[in-house]
């Protein structure tokens, strides 16, 4: 083989090579800030992430918040057919209700998701594309 074609050779193996290492690093970069996104059914039925963080939505069921000690909230969040506890220690946004849409970013500790963040609907229509597609697979989402 001629120099110029090792030379060439080795200049596409080495690229090849920090191209990996650069698809690695992104890889980690992404992986902590990756959520992972279950409705209560599929919460019930797959179980939860094992890796942190994971985000949980759908309606507030209707009289179950409950104003504890503190700024301790806790309330239930549905699908339709399965419901999970969830536990917020902090302020609610102001556009929390019973009956409307919610998103919670936490853990799941003893069957109950302690939240550290809480989003609301921004709007009377709004509604997190996530929850709605979560309620269409489920049978359950009305369209006002």
């Amino acid at each position: 083989m001629s120099t110029r074609k090792q030379r060439r050779i080795r200049l596409i193996i080495i690229g090849i090579a920090l191209l990996a290492v650069a698809a690695t690093a992104i890889g980690f970069g992404f992986k902590n800030s990756i959520e992972y996104f279950k409705s209560p059914t599929q919460i019930a039925e797959e179980g939860t992430p094992t890796d942190g963080l994971f985000r949980v939505g759908g309606l507030v069921k209707e009289s179950t918040v409950i104003h504890k000690e503190g700024d301790v909230v806790e309330f239930i969040v549905t699908d339709g057919n399965s419901d999970i506890s969830v536990s917020y220690t902090g302020l609610l946004p102001d556009l929390f209700s019973e009956g409307q849409g919610a998103i919670a970013r936490g853990r799941l500790i003893d069957d109950i998701f302690v939240a550290e963040e809480i989003l609301a609907k921004h709007d009377e229509t709004y509604m997190p594309r996530e929850v709605v597609d979560a309620l269409k697979e489920q049978g359950v989402y009305q369209q006002e």
